[in-house]
């Protein structure tokens, strides 16, 4: 997963009160509807059971007529906050049933920070490392099956059509989990300056490569290759040697967070890029 020394500074992420991002009781339905400006767009707070207890999320899917391609999508090291529901409108707005769940809620419900946070200060990092360890393979895998599940199971999924997952930060070695945890399903992975997916561990994320059945993108940063610049050929020598369609890219002048808006080392025109290559991976593996 990420290490802490390759984030950048001050994270803000304009803040939505703790209300709105709350569950009511959801009754046997388990979502809540959460109105918003889109007008394309359903948008609804979930609470998806696992076998480890209930996790909270957010649902996004076209109101338009039809059935379409379902995509989960695994936040970076602050979870489900603003921007992450942000982007699963986008993606819901492309033609996607999107699900973006909280990393922690083993321990605590979203958001689990929010305002203003800066990685250098000890304080703010603290808050984290506290929730970090709730976050690990053996969990990941039974979320992923649960979230699955629970995604094939909405009105608006075409579950004749292969299930994408894409990651950012931590979320890259969760997106690899989800394609080894349900291959069958997943037909696209995405990540996006994912840490920790070459380990010399044995629960590695690469190591799963030839159990799934995915085509893979795989967006790294400039400062993260520079700091771990045998990453990008690893994982390049893996896809090759068990044969799965993978574009692997370091983004020159991009740092690590530069996809996520209010992170400090944000780059539109690098993000718009990213997205577009996540676009064409979708439409080309998703269907």
């Amino acid at each position: 997963m990420c290490d802490d020394d390759i984030h950048q500074g001050l994270v803000h992420d304009p803040s939505v009160s703790r209300r709105t991002f709350g569950l009511m009781a959801a009754a046997l339905t388990g979502v809540v509807t959460v109105a918003h400006a889109d007008d394309t767009v359903e948008e609804k707070d979930v609470e998806v059971k696992t076998p480890d207890g209930v996790a909270d999320a957010a649902l996004f899917y076209p109101k338009a007529k039809g059935k379409y391609p379902a995509v989960l999508v695994w936040p970076d090291i602050m979870s489900l906050r603003p921007v992450f529901r942000d982007m699963g409108r986008r993606l819901a707005a492309a033609g996607y049933v999107v699900l973006v769940p909280n990393l922690y809620y083993r321990v605590r419900k979203a958001p689990v920070i929010e305002g203003t946070f800066n990685f250098a200060n000890p304080d703010d990092r603290a808050k984290l490392m506290t929730l970090r360890p709730s976050v690990t393979p053996a969990g990941t895998v039974k979320d992923a099956q649960a979230y699955i599940a629970f995604l094939d199971a909405q009105p608006k999924t075409d579950k004749s059509k292969k299930v994408g997952t894409q990651g950012y930060c931590m979320g890259g070695p969760l997106a690899f989990y989800t394609a080894g945890a349900v291959p069958g399903r997943i037909g696209a992975v995405a990540t996006f300056h994912g840490g920790g997916l070459v380990t010399a561990d044995a629960d590695s994320p690469h190591l799963l490569i030839p159990k799934t059945h995915a085509d893979y993108l795989i967006e790294i940063a400039d400062n993260d290759d520079q700091k771990e610049p045998d990453t990008k050929d690893k994982l390049k020598a893996a896809f090759a040697e068990a044969k799965r369609l993978a574009q692997v890219e370091v983004f020159a002048g991009c740092n690590h967070g530069w996809t996520v808006k209010g992170s400090q080392v944000y780059n539109e025109t690098g993000a718009e890029r990213a997205w577009s290559n996540l676009l064409a991976l979708y439409k080309k593996a998703l269907g």
